[in-house]
C-alpha cells in the first residue's frame, strides 16, 4: 500500500503534519488538498492538541504549489474527475480554502518547519501559519503570474497584510522567488536556521508553546486574527468577549493559582 501524501501524528499536545510527496516536491495535488483539509479539521476539534507543525517530507522541498499536472487542470475544466479525490474536492471547494488555511476558524497556534523550497501554494501555505522557521536554504516565491495564474489562495489579501508592501509586491509581482535573507528581513518568516536543524527548531518552538494554556492560546489567536482590518470600536469589543469568556474558565483560575504555589499548572481545557 503506498504511503499517505499527508501524514498526521499527535504526541504530547503538538499535532505534527507532513507533506509526503517527495518524489513531486510535495506538490498540492487533489488527494493532497482533501487530505490536508481533514488534517486541520482533527486539530480544530481534537482537545489533546495544542499546537500544530506543518512540514515537508524530504531534505529540499518544503512544497513547490499546486500539482500543474493534477490539481489545476482539474480547477480549470482542462480534465475531468478522475478519481475519488478529485470527485470530492469538486462536490465541495471549501475544502481547497481549508486546506491553505485560508477563512478558516483554526485558532490554535501553527508552526510551519520550511526545510526547503516554498513556491507559490507552498508560500500561500506560510501566510496561514504563526510562527515560520525556515531553513537557511529555503526560497519562497508567487511564481503564479508567469503562469498566466493569481496566487489567490490567500496571498493576495494576506501578505501585504503580514509583510511591507513593496516586499510583497516585488513577491506577488515579481514571479521570481526570493531567497531566506529576504523573507526573514522583511518578517515573511520567524527564524532562520540551519538546513539540518529546521524540524528539531519547530518541535522546540511548538512544545514551549503547548505550555501555555490552549484556550487561551486560542482565544489570543482569534482575537488577532478575527479583529485584522477592523474598526476599534469593534474590534475592542470582539477581544472584550474573547477576555470574558476566557476569564470564566477553571484554566483561567488555574493558572495564577499555579503561579503562586509554584508549581506547573494543570490545564484541563475548560
Amino acid at each position: 500500500m503506498a504511503a499517505s501524501p499527508v501524514l498526521y501524528d499527535v504526541a504530547d499536545g503538538v499535532a505534527t503534519i507532513t507533506l509526503n510527496r517527495p518524489e513531486r516536491h510535495n506538490a498540492l495535488s487533489p488527494e493532497v488538498m482533501v487530505r490536508l483539509a481533514g488534517a486541520w479539521t482533527q486539530v480544530r476539534d481534537d482537545p489533546s492538541v495544542s499546537v500544530a507543525v506543518l512540514t515537508g517530507a524530504g531534505d529540499t522541498t518544503f512544497c513547490a504549489g499546486a500539482d500543474l499536472a493534477r490539481l489545476i487542470p482539474l480547477l480549470t475544466g482542462a480534465r475531468g474527475v478522475e478519481d475519488e479525490w478529485d470527485e470530492q474536492l469538486v462536490a465541495d471547494l471549501s475544502l481547497l480554502d481549508t486546506a491553505l488555511l485560508r477563512g478558516t476558524d483554526l485558532y490554535k497556534p501553527v508552526i510551519a518547519a520550511v526545510n526547503g523550497h516554498a513556491l507559490a501554494g507552498g508560500t500561500e501555505l506560510l501566510m496561514g501559519t504563526d510562527f515560520r522557521i525556515a531553513s537557511e536554504r529555503a526560497t519562497f516565491g508567487l511564481i503564479e503570474v508567469r503562469l498566466g495564474l493569481i496566487p489567490a489562495g490567500g496571498s493576495l489579501v494576506r501578505l501585504a497584510r503580514q509583510i511591507p508592501y513593496t516586499a510583497a509586491m516585488k513577491i506577488i509581482l515579481g514571479g521570481e522567488p526570493v531567497d531566506a535573507r529576504f523573507a526573514e528581513r522583511y518578517g515573511l518568516v520567524t527564524e532562520l536556521v540551519p538546513h539540518g536543524e529546521v524540524l528539531d527548531r519547530a518541535m522546540a518552538v511548538a512544545q514551549t508553546v503547548a505550555l501555555s494554556a490552549p484556550l487561551a492560546l486560542a482565544a489570543a489567536k482569534e482575537a488577532v486574527v478575527t479583529t485584522s482590518g477592523t474598526p476599534l470600536e469593534e474590534a475592542y469589543r470582539i477581544e472584550t468577549g474573547l477576555r470574558d469568556r476566557i476569564a470564566a474558565t477553571n484554566d483561567a483560575r488555574e493558572g495564577p493559582r499555579a503561579f503562586l504555589e509554584k508549581r506547573e499548572p494543570r490545564w484541563t481545557g475548560t
